[in-house]
């Protein structure tokens, strides 16, 4: 009886080392440390949000005024009286 729960525990230790309870305990318990991981991880974020919205917009940009370019009929019309509905109203 004493042989199987001292396997057992083995086996409970050994998983917990796997997973590295002790590491993520210690990384949890500084605060410190955890605020300043958050913060580098949401300046990156933002950062990578910003850069991906700009390309996207450029992209839109560049396909806009290819499509003006190109006299589409629908979209060119209307971007042309939006155009000048705001020139007008300089």
């Amino acid at each position: 009886m004493y042989e199987e729960l001292e396997q057992r525990l083995e086996r409970l230790a050994g998983t917990l080392e796997r997973m590295r309870l002790d590491e993520y305990v210690e990384y949890v318990s500084s605060r410190r440390r955890l605020i300043w991981d958050n913060l580098l991880y949401g300046m990156a974020r933002g950062f990578g949000f910003t850069l991906g919205f700009a390309l996207l917009a450029a992209l839109c940009a560049v396909l806009i005024k290819n499509m003006v370019v190109e006299n589409v009929p629908v979209i060119g019309d209307f971007l042309a009286e939006v155009i000048h509905a705001i020139q007008a109203r300089m």
